[in-house]
């Protein structure tokens, strides 16, 4: 690869001169997950709670073409503002690079970027998956082939609770992609912190959680770990209440006809409306809660 398309923050640059934990943040949650100011907020607080843990916080953006590792709060604020800034998954790192472009990574594209540059636990709010009716429309999110493929641990709430949950778990299994609730052994469905289904494994200590990823990867076991740490009991929403105004949203995005990589951020943004604003606050305390979980698990990975 060349090395001229990853461009280190000097945070960054000194915690890999210094064998420090490192943990990848995605940025659309920055560009197209949440309003502006909550979203330069959020970004920031989990880059501190990421350092109070003991490791280095590395958000990761494609601006003017480079692959940035780390960003600076000018770019944070870039991000957050511009409305010039892709939504960048697999298929759009080539040409977004190419021509000198903003793109914010997607899970996909922030596993990509973070192996690449030799980063192994990614911390985000949670995963893209089979969507519903995907067996007709063939909506699937490209994190999932993905994590199938690129060997980076991903801490999250879960998969998102838009999706098909089941037929998510299905895939992953298909893929051997192991899902480990953290202190759980039902699947979180982001905003709340059950579903109807089973995790494959648990684990309670990020010790063991580390013994895990770092054993799959020495077996020569290619691909991701999906890490579930629930939301925390206090910020959890009442499962059949956020189900109903998740079925609005879905029949609404339906009926506008919008679909593909547009379909998570209308969902999301639908779903704060109908919930006041609480399914914001949601979403912000489970993604400081998986930093609080990934950066002690990266701690104890980067002993290994």
């Amino acid at each position: 690869m060349k090395t001229e398309w990853l461009e280190y923050s000097s945070e960054v640059l000194e915690a890999k001169k210094n064998n420090k934990a490192i943990v990848a943040l995605e940025s659309t949650i920055i560009s197209h997950g949440m309003p502006y100011p909550q979203n330069v907020e959020t970004a920031k607080e989990v880059e501190d709670i990421i350092r109070k843990n003991g490791a280095v916080p590395a958000t990761i953006a494609i601006i003017d073409g480079k692959i940035k590792i780390g960003l600076s709060d000018d770019e944070i604020e870039f991000l957050a503002k511009s409305n010039d800034i892709e939504k960048a998954s697999r298929r759009d790192l080539p040409y977004l690079i190419a021509n000198k472009k903003n793109g914010a990574t997607t899970v996909a594209a922030t596993m990509i970027c973070a192996e690449l540059a030799g980063i192994e636990v990614f911390v985000t709010g949670g995963i893209g998956g089979v969507h519903r009716e995907a067996e007709r429309t063939m909506d699937i999110s490209a994190d999932l082939q993905e994590l199938a493929q690129t060997s980076v641990a991903v801490v999250c709430a879960g998969a998102k609770s838009i999706l098909d949950i089941g037929l998510t778990l299905e895939y992953l299994e298909t893929f051997g992609v192991p899902v480990v609730g953290y202190g759980t052994e039902t699947l979180p469905a982001f905003y709340t912190r059950t579903s109807q289904f089973n995790v494959n494994f648990t684990v309670d200590k990020p010790q063991l959680a580390a013994d895990m990823i770092r054993t799959k990867w020495e077996l020569g076991l290619k691909g991701g770990v999906v890490i579930a740490n629930p939301i925390p009991e206090n910020d959890a929403m009442e499962e059949s209440y956020i189900t109903n105004i998740i079925e609005t949203a879905l029949n609404e995005a339906k009926e506008n006809g919008i679909s593909g990589k547009n379909v998570t951020p209308f969902l999301l943004s639908k779903v704060k409306e109908l919930t006041e604003g609480t399914s914001l606050t949601a979403n912000i305390a489970l993604v400081k809660n998986n930093a609080e979980v990934g950066s002690r698990i990266a701690v104890e990975l980067n002993k290994k």
